[in-house]
């Protein structure tokens, strides 16, 4: 199991030395048997993708438990970055026994494979384009929209933004009766990658908030009018985009595990995906105030009871329940889907597209006054130290 753990920047070590082994607390202690830890590991070896480093933490740490027990091993030095990163993860699950170890083992590593499954079938119906950030698949008459950075926790960047573009397109176009969008690893997604505020181009600041502005436009716009309908499958956490847009989408499925942030205000921002009027819509002003003014992050339970999710399940089942649901909606006649989500969708789709404008609108001045600079230097300081 040393393989399993690449080498750690030393800039990023401490960050995911930090990083925890949690699976849910409210899990009945149990353990899988050997034949099934064995057959995990085999799984494991036969991942196509890279799981990203935090998971891999997990991995082998759960491994050492299950093998060997609590760590009782001494500290490494602070220089030794990759088995200092190893060995706080294996210290972090403290007195979790063997068995109950095993059994997480083998949940995480099913969780990987079945996040892994729809995405490596076929190359999207129409299209043999391969993406940089992105997986896409269509099989059983859905075409999923895979985002594929799990090392960033899939933050986005001007390429993805411009590639979920053009995967979105081509999606509304194909043969499929659906549409999925869902993230690799542990993560949903982290929202805007920051480092897009550290590329000033030859225009300066001003350009690049004007041209930042009109890609977000057309971002959120493939949403307003995407002709099919369109599932979020919400594998982890999500932060900032990634959640204000959900309210454009037809129906919304998320992990146990998974939560939903949108720290605007706290980087000197302002929403967008046209949340700002959908969110009350949705939830209420106030509930709505509390997390776009605010900051509250909320649980999948919350954001399900408060109308943002439309179901939450068991992460254990997570992947193999959302996917059956979703082949039976698949054989759904494919116009009747079409035509029905477009009469819902038009009673607002005029209004959406003023709303997107002003949020936009509002969005770039933010990006151009001191307090949004100032805030994001300061997220960067701070990551600097960690």
């Amino acid at each position: 199991m040393a393989a399993v753990i690449k080498l750690l920047s030393p800039w990023r070590f401490n960050r995911f030395a930090r990083a925890c082994v949690q699976l849910h607390s409210s899990a009945v202690m149990r353990g899988a048997s050997v034949e099934e830890f064995n057959t995990a590991k085999d799984k494991l070896a036969a991942l196509k993708k890279d799981p990203g480093n935090e998971v891999k933490l997990k991995i082998y740490a759960l491994f050492k438990q299950a093998t060997q027990g609590p760590c009782d091993t001494p500290k490494p030095s602070m220089l030794d970055f990759v088995n200092k990163a190893k060995w706080d993860a294996w210290k972090s699950l403290g007195s979790v026994s063997q068995e109950e170890a095993r059994q997480q083992y083998v949940d995480l590593i099913s969780s990987l494979v079945g996040t892994e499954g729809p995405a490596v079938a076929a190359q999207p119906t129409g299209s043999t384009k391969g993406f940089q950030t992105l997986l896409v698949s269509t099989e059983d008459n859905i075409t999923t929209i895979r985002l594929n950075r799990p090392e960033k926790k899939n933050a986005i960047t001007v390429e993805m933004y411009n590639e979920l573009i053009e995967a979105l397109g081509l999606a509304g176009k194909d043969d499929s009766v659906i549409t999925v969008i869902t993230g690799s690893g542990d993560y949903y997604c982290s929202g805007n990658d920051l480092n897009n505020f550290t590329k000033i181009p030859e225009g300066g600041v001003e350009k690049m908030a004007k041209e930042s502005g009109e890609l977000l436009r057309r971002y959120v716009k493939a949403y307003i009018d995407f002709p099919k309908p369109l599932i979020g499958v919400i594998n982890g956490p999500a932060v900032g985009v990634s959640v204000t847009l959900l309210g454009l989408f037809d129906v919304v499925y998320a992990t146990e595990k998974a939560t939903f942030h949108t720290p605007f205000s706290q980087l000197g921002q302002s929403p967008e995906g046209c949340s700002s009027y959908l969110f009350p819509k949705i939830m209420g002003a106030a509930k709505a105030s509390e997390m776009l003014l605010f900051n509250k992050k909320l649980t999948a339970a919350r954001a399900c009871e408060v109308g943002l999710v439309t179901e939450v399940f068991p992460e254990s089942s997570f992947q193999s329940e959302v996917w059956t649901r979703l082949k039976a909606y698949a054989k759904l006649p494919k116009n009747s889907l079409a035509l029905s989500k477009q009469l819902i969708r038009a009673v607002d789709k005029e209004k959406l597209h003023a709303v997107n404008d002003a949020e936009v609108e509002r969005l770039v001045e933010r990006w151009l006054s001191d307090e949004c600079m100032q805030a994001i230097m300061s997220f960067f300081q701070a990551k600097s130290k960690l």
